[in-house]
């Protein structure tokens, strides 16, 4: 039985390049940004396929493991929902990402079901969503497969995924899968983070999944918020001259002769 979270860290990567390029040149540069940050918005369809995702969540993901940074943001919109603040809008500077605490229902060690099998369901959810607006063909699959081997995930887990691509979406499934309150927002935070919302047939998933979940309005907006802010996009990085380094030009000013 392959490792579930292994999967699950190796597959949330982040944005992968565009299409130009070999498969064995795309597929290489995913999978190192796979490790170099575990968690990632569309990455199961990023790492596979290539195809637009949405804005990476950066933080401390890598250090904290994408299973618990899931949950961290989970715990952390839940909070939020609870103490009844506002959803916050998304600002310049990513939050940094935690694990949620160890005697909430959010962290890992608390599943009922086990941790394997939690990440499972995650796993699950985050490919349910990704194939929300039908894009995932035959076609598309066979594309897939072959990325997948070069990726190295090893047999078991590439026909699990496989498996999972051709399985029609078994909506009652996977709610019930959720055993408590915490791992339903949980399932439908994976889910948010896994997808950018931007067709009617997204939005049209995330928010059958949240009306099924039971999950009221206002937490709904809670978890959009803190997804979307763990998905900021970040400035560019300004270069600072150092010492015994030369100024460059700049080009609007005239230079004096």
């Amino acid at each position: 039985m392959f490792d579930p979270k292994k999967l699950l860290d190796g597959l949330l990567g982040s944005q992968v390049p565009g299409t130009g390029g070999s498969v064995r040149d795309n597929a290489g540069k995913a999978m190192q940004m796979a490790k170099d940050n575990p968690l990632a918005a569309g990455a199961l369809v990023a790492v596979l396929l290539g195809t637009k995702t949405g804005r990476s969540v950066g933080g401390t993901a890598l250090k904290v493991g994408s299973l618990a940074a899931i949950g961290g943001l989970a715990y952390q919109a839940y909070k939020n929902y609870q103490a009844g603040k506002e959803p916050a809008a998304p600002t310049q500077a990513q939050p940094e990402l935690l694990p949620p605490p160890s005697d909430t229902g959010f962290h890992p060690s608390q599943a009922p079901q086990g941790e394997d099998e939690f990440t499972l369901m995650l796993v699950r959810a985050m490919i349910a969503a990704a194939k929300a607006d039908g894009h995932i063909d035959d076609a598309e699959r066979e594309k897939i497969g072959a990325k997948l081997n070069l990726a190295g995930l090893g047999n078991e887990a590439e026909q699990f995924i496989m498996d999972e691509l051709k399985a029609p979406l078994d909506l009652d499934a996977l709610v019930a899968s959720a055993q408590t309150e915490e791992q339903k927002v949980e399932l439908y935070t994976a889910s948010r983070i896994a997808i950018d919302p931007d067709t009617r047939a997204e939005r049209g998933y995330l928010d059958l999944l949240a009306g099924r979940l039971g999950l009221p309005d206002a937490l709904v907006d809670h978890v959009e918020a803190t997804v979307s802010a763990a998905k900021a996009p970040q400035p560019a990085p300004t270069s600072v001259p150092q010492v015994g380094e030369p100024v460059p030009a700049n080009p609007n000013v005239n230079p004096r002769w």
